[in-house]
């Protein structure tokens, strides 16, 4: 117990370190995340160490549960897949550029009109694709219109990050909490609807009041128009995208998996525009791209967290953490904890960890330990950079594009808007349940 548990522990801290002072290092000519190479190398030492077997780990990772993360993996890489092909198509710019041109000279109008616009490509897409796109977008946008980029920034994330909660397949954490505890498209939807909405007014009023003397500040606006680049492919992948949410919808009644609805739809897609491009003899550019963009890191991340947490349960450090947590005061208790821990260790493997200790409690007290637990990894990510992946691509994002947006300000505002969203999405979901 004792070698698992250091090892976990100082696992989680150069997790930290490695997020705040290295987050990348060159290798090859090319730069590499480092978050996952810390976590892989505390997964191999905890196998040496015997915290877990190798056996052991490979029935975990294989098992036939609604746990299983390669099937958690599958059903988020298949979704990931049909959001960054939406973005190569230039759907999301297309969009961003409407918005921005019938705004004109309207800072208010624009920041309230961004905010609504994140928040519905959020809910159908993925948080992580959105903050890709549109932080970039952001940027260059304020600069050309000297503007202060902040508010829209702060918006974008906080929006991106509370939204996800709308539906399961908004953010990697609801898949993997609510697949634990068979929780269905339908069934989760209706639980979650009502903080979502409660928490997205809640902070986008935080926020108003924040910024709302820098968004009286006139703007110029030279139009722009972006263009999709081909209306098949948009077709094709908007089509593609809309069926696989139906399925999703209906998938307990059909008794289908959803993640087999998941990858049946993205490879259906690789199909239909490989066909095409085939037929009407354009590049497979497009295609490539998507696939060079898909997250890979996530796939040595998030197992080698799940062995990690094999070991921990194995060890009875999961009942120690349970009974810590106790069973009163369930919502509240697991929120907040979930909230904070996912900004310890990041909220992926706060999940994986989570989603062992929600094991022990009783099935009356399960949905409410499962939907705060969810709530609390969602809008954790905007208190710190750390709470989540989209975080460290996030400040990456901006740094790149030379945005004074210092770790002190993020958790400033984090502090500010996070923990009254949170209470109000806790409270919302107290009534719902």
């Amino acid at each position: 117990m004792v070698a698992t548990l250091i090892v976990s522990l100082i696992t989680c801290i150069a997790l930290i370190v490695s997020i705040l002072a290295f987050p990348k290092i060159k290798m090859f000519n090319k730069e590499i995340n480092t978050y996952w190479i810390v976590c892989l190398i505390g997964a191999i030492f905890i196998l040496l160490f015997k915290g877990v077997s190798v056996k052991e780990a490979m029935l975990g990772l294989f098992e036939n549960s609604s746990i299983n993360p390669i099937k958690i993996l599958i059903l988020f890489f298949s979704m990931t897949f049909l959001s960054i092909f939406l973005d190569e198509v230039g759907f999301f710019k297309y969009i961003a550029s409407i918005l921005t041109n019938r705004c004109k000279t309207n800072q208010t109008s624009l920041f309230f009109a961004l905010y609504a616009l994140v928040s519905i490509l959020t809910i159908f897409t993925s948080n992580d694709i959105v903050i890709l796109t549109f932080t970039p977008f952001i940027c260059y946008f304020t600069k050309n219109t000297k503007i202060n980029p902040i508010p829209y920034l702060v918006s974008e994330f906080a929006a991106a990050n509370t939204w996800s909660m709308m539906l399961i397949i908004g953010n990697p954490t609801n898949i993997y909490l609510a697949t634990s505890a068979n929780i269905n498209f339908i069934e989760y939807f209706k639980v979650m609807c009502l903080p979502t909405l409660s928490a997205g007014l809640t902070q986008l009023l935080l926020m108003y009041l924040i910024f709302k003397n820098e968004l009286k500040q006139p703007m110029q606006i030279e139009e722009s128009h972006v263009k999709v680049k081909s209306k098949l492919d948009l077709a094709f992948s908007l089509g593609h995208l809309l069926i696989c949410i139906v399925f999703l919808v209906v998938s307990s009644y059909l008794n289908i998996s959803m993640w087999i609805i998941c990858i049946l739809c993205a490879t259906s897609l690789f199909i239909s525009i490989a066909t095409s491009h085939v037929i009407r003899h354009k590049s497979f550019e497009s295609l490539k791209r998507t696939f060079l963009r898909l997250p890979y890191d996530l796939i040595p991340f998030i197992l080698s967290m799940f062995i990690i947490v094999l070991a921990l349960q194995k060890q009875g450090i999961t009942d120690y953490i349970y009974s810590f947590l106790g069973n009163n005061n369930i919502i509240l208790k697991y929120g907040f904890s979930s909230f904070a821990m996912s900004n310890l260790i990041n909220n992926i493997p706060m999940s994986v960890l989570f989603s062992k200790v929600i094991n022990f409690t009783d099935p009356l007290s399960l949905n409410q330990a499962i939907y705060s637990t969810i709530i609390g990894s969602n809008i954790g990510a905007f208190l710190t950079p750390i709470g989540a992946l989209a975080g460290i691509m996030f400040t990456d994002l901006v740094r790149r594009q030379e945005v004074k947006y210092s770790f002190v300000s993020f958790i400033k505002y984090g502090l500010i808007i996070a923990i009254p969203t949170l209470l109000v999405a806790l409270l919302l979901l107290f009534i719902t349940l």
